[in-house]
């Protein structure tokens, strides 16, 4: 493979289709000096983590509304914070978003370290979030490894191996790649290769600037890579989701800071379990409940049936909130609260 022509004519085609995103300096403003905020690279990155563009924009737009500045983001109430991110799941990283932000405004008065080595200090940044600050901020020649590249590289090279264990040599052949000229916008010609161009399924080859370079095109397979191991079924857990309602307000608790959802307010619930509960364990009132049907939720690593039951009453230890207010929770809470109450109370 011409390395040199490669990154030559990958570039050439980033500076024509680079997509506009909000965190994104463009690559023609790239060139006359403009540099990228670094808390809006980091910011952009931690959403990016599990989500998909369209769904995080709104978020990054709304944080940054809030929020414009890491030392502004320092000095939220977790609280607030946790109910912001509301939606994007993965909610350690919300929690770790926090410190992150903490630390930089603390130890950094507000400056983020520029150096792959000083980012992974940063708390929750791993060694991918650190590469990207690295290489998209500051311009270090760092191996910026998505899994968008992987499956670029995965064709490139036509790695037999399957994901997960092809994921050293994978980074490691991106890493051949890498090099001092234009290292940010070489990170996100990659992604943005991978995420319009070299799609999961049906890639655009003939739209491809670098087509002539890859292996799998040249063999005709290129859909079939990356190759993949056979996922195990996803387990599946049940319980019980409480919605208790005081004229327009609903009961609310928050979850403990660790684990699933931690820190963040939802309904009451059971524990979650690999049978369904037979005990109305949890409920945060002794009232006469109802049946309000079941809904179910996905997880990284589980399924979640939720039995959902819906009652009139009061109870200590809740937080009442306004029902106009249960957007901010977690989807998986806003389903069965929707649920309960789109019979009794129209939601």
């Amino acid at each position: 493979m011409n390395t040199a022509d490669l990154r030559a004519r990958l570039l050439a085609w980033y500076d024509d289709n680079a997509r506009d995103l909000p965190w994104r300096v463009r690559p023609r403003d790239h060139a006359a000096g403009v540099r990228a905020d670094p808390y809006r690279v980091w910011l952009s990155e931690v959403m990016l983590q599990q989500t998909t563009v369209p769904h995080a924009t709104p978020y990054f737009l709304s944080f940054t509304r809030r929020w414009p500045t890491v030392i502004d983001l320092a000095n939220v109430e977790d609280g607030d914070l946790m109910a912001a991110w509301a939606g994007l799941g993965y909610y350690a990283r919300a929690r770790n978003l926090l410190a992150c932000a903490r630390a930089v405004a603390g130890q950094h008065r507000g400056v983020f370290p520029d150096t792959e080595e000083s980012l992974r200090a940063l708390p929750g940044v791993g060694a991918y979030t650190a590469a990207a600050v690295a290489a998209i901020a500051f311009d270090r020649a760092a191996n910026v490894v998505d899994g968008n590249v992987e499956r670029v590289m995965s064709r490139l090279f036509a790695v037999e191996e399957p994901l997960p264990d092809s994921k050293p040599r994978l980074k490691a052949l991106a890493g051949d790649l890498v090099d001092g000229h234009r290292p940010g916008d070489w990170a996100q010609a990659l992604m943005d290769l991978g995420a319009t161009v070299c799609k999961p399924k049906s890639p655009l080859c003939d739209r491809c600037p670098v087509s002539m370079h890859c292996a799998a095109f040249a063999r005709g397979d290129q859909g079939t890579f990356p190759r993949k191991t056979k996922k195990a079924a996803r387990p599946r857990r049940y319980g019980i989701a409480y919605v208790l309602t005081h004229g327009d307000e609903v009961a609310l608790v928050r979850r403990p800071d660790k684990g699933l959802l931690g820190g963040m307010l939802g309904l009451p619930t059971s524990d979650w379990t690999v049978a369904p509960p037979t005990v109305l364990q949890g409920a945060p009132a002794d009232v006469v409940w109802r049946e309000a049907g079941e809904i179910e939720h996905v997880f990284t690593h589980f399924s979640l049936t939720l039995r959902v039951l819906w009652a009139e009453g009061e109870a200590a230890d809740v937080v009442w909130t306004p029902m106009k207010g249960l957007d901010a929770l977690p989807s998986v809470f806003l389903k069965a609260a929707r649920q309960a109450l789109l019979t009794p109370l129209l939601l």
